[in-house]
């Protein structure tokens, strides 16, 4: 019997149990803003990387690794993080965290470097590692059972639509200022974060066991190397010697991880959690979730703004509206989850999603606001239904003193799904884009062949500078656009409806209790 759906058996940490319900509405507040601060952070340049290319003479390999160098230091330090915020405190690692993220944020405006900006941002990601384990892991500790999962679902609201936010403020800020502006946005954020944090209560393991440094820099540098893998995937090829290199010594890593976890007294973390199954659940089902999220958001963004002609302000209040059902339903999660269950909620959020993703397939180069409304409200639904869920069924998994390290499970399922779906869409959508432009571009002079395939955007630059023949160009550039958006979202609907069937046949029902059939199973296994 698993107990996500009523609150776990833990109980509140002793040394902030006596908050007021009021104190403890504030650290939601902190906690919350101070994830969305960092969710922001990993979509705002996005919108940015024209302006950045043009003053500091960029790469299309530099410009990447701009976006890409945050994530890929967040992904693999936080588990270390988390585990050093439950021994020594949980909001010392918080305010350690905002104080690099600040400092990180202010270099990029004194620099003029792609290289250095590269650097400045993993820096961030580094300040990062250590705030989002510490935000969640602050309010497990802090509410007892009976608001703990209202707590985390409102936390997950905010940690799933904090993308959409961070594409509203980019594109007003890029309206009126230069890319610089965002830089000092995020650095202004996290010297006022800091200080309100400084107004919360802290929690951490009284145990005080030492922390496993071996595992730390097992599992640190297994996602270092997997998540390269995946970023250098879309460029390389899927197939290049140094992405499968990457890919299999992650993988590798990863079992060295557990195998070394399985024999320590200590663990970093108890590898044995992801035979549960609302823990497996859970880390499965976000993994998916983000996977197919920020594959979406890849595709469909360039869909708004090359295809629609939406500017990125425009682009960025169409898909505001995505943050309404993940916020409600993420808020509500305490209501409908004892009644649904973790595996309706779950399978269903999928499902929906993928509906959402494949109706999207549909639209054409004629598509108005109300046409791509209806399917990214769908898709958003399913993001709200099953999000909060899946990071419920981890942290009540986990135990009160571990619980920093299961929200840097939470965390790095997130990050690792980002960066694959980000990859997996960008291949799809660049093989398919090129093997449909090619044929079409006979009639033209090889050099405008050679950049039209590169990406959509190119060949709409070009196109503008070609007179009568370029509105033929780019006729034929957004229709090879929309067949290649068309098979990445096809693959990623597929992708979710797998997740959905692992989730069904695995998860845990209303009572508690996998189907019977799987029980028996794993009753034969044992």
């Amino acid at each position: 019997m698993v107990d996500t759906l009523a609150g776990s058996s833990q109980d509140i940490d002793a040394e902030i149990a006596a908050l007021s319900p009021r104190r403890r509405l504030w650290l939601l507040v902190i906690a919350s803003v101070d994830v969305l601060l960092v969710i922001a952070s990993m979509v705002a340049l996005n919108a940015a990387l024209p302006d950045i290319a043009v003053q500091t003479s960029a790469t299309q390999s530099q410009l990447t690794w701009i976006v890409d160098g945050y994530t890929l230091a967040l992904a693999c330090l936080l588990l270390p993080a988390g585990a050093l915020g439950d021994r020594y405190g949980r909001r010392g690692a918080l305010l350690v965290g905002l104080a690099v993220f600040c400092l990180a944020s202010i270099a990029p405006i004194l620099l003029d470097s792609p290289m250095q900006i590269i650097l400045a941002r993993a820096a961030a990601g580094i300040g990062a590692a250590f705030i989002m384990p510490a935000t969640l892991s602050l309010l497990t500790a802090a509410f007892p059972k009976s608001e703990r999962n209202k707590a985390v679902g409102i936390w997950a609201g905010v940690a799933g639509s904090g993308a959409v936010f961070g594409f509203l403020g980019t594109g007003a800020l890029l309206h009126y200022f230069s890319w610089q502006s965002i830089f000092y946005a995020f650095a202004a954020a996290a010297l006022l974060m800091f200080a309100l944090t400084c107004t919360i209560g802290s929690s951490r393991d009284d145990t005080a066991t030492p922390i496993d440094w071996l595992g730390a820099g097992l599992i640190g540098t297994g996602i270092a190397v997997f998540v390269l893998g995946v970023v250098e995937a879309p460029e390389r090829g899927w197939t290049d010697v140094l992405v499968l290199v990457c890919l299999s010594a992650g993988v590798a890593l990863a079992a060295a991880f557990a195998l070394v976890q399985l024999r320590r007294e200590h663990p970093l973390l108890d590898v044995r959690l992801f035979t549960r199954p609302d823990f497996a659940t859970g880390a499965a089902g976000i993994t998916f979730l983000f996977i197919a999220n920020f594959g979406f958001f890849f595709v469909e963004m360039q869909f708004m703004q090359l295809v629609m002609g939406y500017s990125a302000l425009q682009t960025a209040f169409a898909l505001s509206p995505l943050a309404f059902p993940v916020l409600v339903l993420g808020g509500t999660m305490h209501l409908y989850l004892p009644k649904v269950g973790l595996r309706f909620a779950v399978c269903g959020g999928l499902l929906l999603l993928a509906a959402g993703l494949f109706s999207m397939r549909f639209l054409d180069a004629d598509a108005t606001f109300i046409d791509v409304m209806w399917p990214l409200l769908l898709a958003a639904s399913g993001i709200g239904l099953a999000t909060a869920p899946t990071t419920s069924a981890i942290m009540n998994a986990a135990p009160d003193e571990k619980q920093g390290v299961a929200s840097a499970v939470n965390d790095a399922t997130r990050e690792i799904g980002a960066a694959v779906g980000i990859a997996v869409a960008g291949s799809i959508l660049a093989a398919a884009y090129q093997s449909s432009l090619r044929p079409m571009l006979q009639g033209f002079p090889e050099q405008v062949r050679h950049s039209a395939t590169d990406s959509l955007a190119s060949a709409l630059s070009i196109a503008e500078r070609l007179g009568p023949r370029g509105n033929a160009l780019a006729d034929q550039a957004q229709t090879a656009f929309l067949h290649a958006a068309d098979q990445a979202l096809l693959a990623l609907s597929v992708l979710l409806v797998v997740g959905a069937v692992f989730v069904a046949v695995w998860s845990p029902g209303r009572d508690g209790r996998q189907w019977s059939v799987v029980l028996r199973l794993r009753s034969g296994r044992d």
